[in-house]
Parts: C-alpha cells; sequence; structure tokens
C-alpha cells in the first residue's frame, strides 16, 4: 500500500489560479490563493486518499500506524501579486 503522495500548487497565470499536480486520485483544486489551496487540500486529501487508495482489506488488516499517509505538499517557490 502506497504511504506517500505529494501535492504540488501551480500558478496558471492565464485563469489567475492555483491548480494542483497531484498523485492523489480524484484530487483537483483550482484556487485563487494559496490559502484557498491548502484549505481544499487539507479538507479533502485524507478522505480521497482512504477512498481510492486503500482497499477495505488494508483498514482491516493493517495496523493504523501503517495506515496514516504523508502528504509531500509543495508550496510556489513564489505567489504572484495578482493572487
Amino acid at each position: 500500500m502506497k504511504r506517500t503522495f505529494f501535492v504540488k500548487a501551480v500558478w496558471d497565470e492565464e485563469a489567475k489560479v492555483f491548480y494542483s499536480e497531484s498523485d492523489i486520485d480524484g484530487l483537483h483544486i483550482e484556487a485563487p490563493t494559496v490559502n484557498a489551496f491548502e484549505d481544499v487540500l487539507f479538507d479533502a486529501a485524507i478522505d480521497l486518499i482512504v477512498a481510492n487508495h486503500m482497499s477495505a482489506a488494508d483498514l482491516a488488516d493493517t495496523p493504523i500506524r501503517d495506515l496514516i499517509p504523508a502528504i509531500l505538499w509543495e508550496r510556489p517557490a513564489s505567489i504572484p501579486a495578482a493572487a
């Protein structure tokens, strides 16, 4: 079972939003600010990992400490003034 996932916020200059690049199935974020992006990320990521990356057998047979995923969150190196 995969336990480490990544999420990166990328600025789309044309749309004026941050969008997500991630290996979490089902995680698609678009937000006008990094703070709004983080709010969605922290609200949805764990639920999506459990729903889309863990089987019922994983949940039943794996010790709880081994179920807790790591999410490597990469904030943008710079934040545009308009964001």
